[in-house]
């Protein structure tokens, strides 16, 4: 019961006065204490005091508030630092993805500051975010590469992205000569060596902010990490190795552990030490075929922010609450 009920009536009738105005009129609080002639530490103690007594009820009519709460139980069930989650707003997966790249703009387009250094990957989620981000300013940013490219494909190409988005955000890009993979760690190294080549990745490694694709290795397609690019000795040590994930094209397996490093090591572009001290690193991934590289990079600490799709999302969590019921 309420310490104003009983005899204190007339305070009743002030204390109600005081919440009407103040939750269902909008006034201030200074507002209050001009139309009551009173003190506002008297009008702030009587709506504190109300609350700790539970005569105010706080209900938020938030759409997709279950969303949030869902971001917040993957965000402690991973080591994940933050979560969006935006509506699965069809069943066709091309509008999923779409509306999560827009999302994905959006969030990017609040991290950004200018001179910002924006370091990205390659696959066709990243092109729909670029392809999807609507700046209201010019930026001065500098996008760069993250790793060497796949010529073929808009979408694989990482020199057309970061041309691209830095002139949509009106600033610069670098371009990476380079492929994807070389034909040896050694031959890795001598490019990576090479000033051209030295000289963006120092800027990668040094970015304010990572775009990534989150990518399967069950099928390349959606990636720049094209299975075709893989000899079948190299496509068999990947079931060899249960890599289930590619981030910047680095191989990982359901836990977030790096695998069969023998190719990830003739790797042109930054390593996942590097990734992870990037302090904004944002991941993208959508589709029932993305569950288990979700998943996988959830554990991983790699990326620390992740978009996705509710439908996804749902998954995922239920395939982490699966793996623990295993161990």
């Amino acid at each position: 019961m309420s310490k104003y009920s009983g005899q204190h009536a007339s305070v009743d009738r002030l204390v109600g006065r005081v919440l009407s105005l103040h939750y269902m009129e909008n006034k201030s609080q200074a507002e209050i204490a001009k139309l009551l002639n009173l003190s506002t530490t008297k009008v702030n103690r009587i709506i504190r005091q109300a609350r700790e007594d539970g005569l105010v009820e706080v209900n938020l009519n938030i759409g997709n508030a279950n969303l949030y709460a869902m971001e917040r139980e993957l965000v402690q069930a991973s080591r994940l630092k933050e979560i969006v989650v935006c509506p699965t707003v069809s069943d066709d997966p091309k509008v999923v993805v779409k509306f999560v790249a827009e999302t994905a703009a959006a969030f990017l387009l609040e991290k950004i500051r200018d001179g910002d250094t924006i370091c990205i990957s390659g696959g066709k989620a990243i092109s729909d975010v670029v392809e999807s981000i609507r700046p209201s300013r010019t930026y001065d940013v500098t996008v760069v590469p993250a790793t060497g490219g796949v010529q073929g494909k808009h979408y694989t190409d990482v020199n057309h992205l970061a041309f691209r988005l830095a002139e949509k955000l009106g600033g610069k890009s670098m371009q990476l000569h380079a492929p994807l993979f070389a034909d040896s760690k050694e031959d890795r190294d001598v490019l990576i060596n090479m000033r051209s080549v030295s000289e963006v990745m120092e800027h990668a490694r040094n970015a304010d902010i990572a775009l990534l694709g989150i990518g399967s290795v069950s099928r390349g397609d959606e990636s720049y990490f094209d299975l075709r690019q893989l000899s079948d000795e190299e496509k068999s040590q990947m079931a060899k190795y249960a890599c289930v994930a590619e981030v910047f094209a680095h191989l990982l397996d359901g836990g977030g552990r790096s695998c069969f490093n023998e190719l990830n090591e003739k790797l042109v572009g930054l390593t996942l030490p590097e990734l992870q001290r990037i302090p904004v690193s944002v991941g993208i991934a959508s589709g029932f075929e993305k569950i288990a590289p979700v998943t996988s990079i959830s554990h991983s600490g790699m990326v620390k922010t992740l978009v996705t799709d509710e439908q996804t999302a749902k998954l995922v969590l239920e395939k982490i609450g699966e793996n623990k019921h295993e161990l």
